[in-house]
């Protein structure tokens, strides 16, 4: 989700990649759920969420569907989101106590969290977020650790490519019809969401994919 806002208004005003340390270890606050509530459709998933989140619950992208994330425009593409319930706008996978159901298989912006990606030029740095969490005397961890993703080097390269992607893809919506468009995000939806990953390498599959995808519309 694109935020045109300056970095200095909602950061440190440091930007850190993931090998180093940043106070955003919030572990501390027991019980505290604040920033799983309230989001409203903020949580925008990637390919790599609904890969793990297909895996982790065994269930398809249509049956998540059917109440726990939903579909919304962020920045022109049709993408999915976690749904927050509409009477308590808590996160649907938070159980009776609180606690995230679906941790270890959690989405990438629920790990980053209180941090953000700062995209460049060439690649993106972290940034901590200065207002979004409750929790003031935070501990400095390692993002690295903190994030608590397997072969992340890889994952990061994925992220960004993705990011350049979409960016493309809105691009070349521009120059299209309005009938157009609509068959390019289903197109989109079904390959790269819709399309299980299956127990497969991701990054081996995402990437085919995304290869294929731009053959198909000669995108480049």
């Amino acid at each position: 989700m694109i935020r045109n806002i300056e970095l200095s208004e909602i950061s440190d005003g440091s930007l850190y990649t993931s090998a180093d340390m940043a106070k955003a270890d919030c572990r501390g606050c027991e019980g505290c759920f604040a920033c799983c509530r309230g989001m409203g459709r903020s949580i925008v998933l990637d390919p790599w969420d609904i890969a793990q989140m297909t895996e982790g619950t065994e269930r398809t992208f249509a049956e998540l569907m059917e109440g726990v994330i939903e579909l919304n425009v962020v920045d022109g593409m049709i993408l999915p989101n976690l749904r927050m319930d509409e009477k308590t706008e808590k996160c649907t996978f938070l159980d009776q106590e609180g606690r995230c159901s679906i941790h270890r298989f959690r989405p990438g912006i629920c790990r980053m969290f209180p941090l953000g990606r700062y995209y460049e030029e060439n690649g993106f740095r972290y940034f901590l977020q200065i207002h979004e969490c409750q929790k003031k005397d935070r501990s400095k961890v390692k993002i690295k650790k903190w994030l608590d993703i397997a072969n992340l080097k890889a994952y990061e390269a994925y992220i960004w490519d993705w990011h350049q992607f979409l960016a493309l893809c809105r691009r070349e919506s521009a120059q299209l019809e309005e009938a157009q468009i609509k068959i390019l995000q289903t197109y989109l939806l079904r390959t790269f969401y819709q399309t299980p990953y299956g127990s497969e390498d991701f990054y081996k599959t995402f990437y085919e994919r995304m290869a294929a995808v731009k053959e198909t519309l000669g995108l480049c």
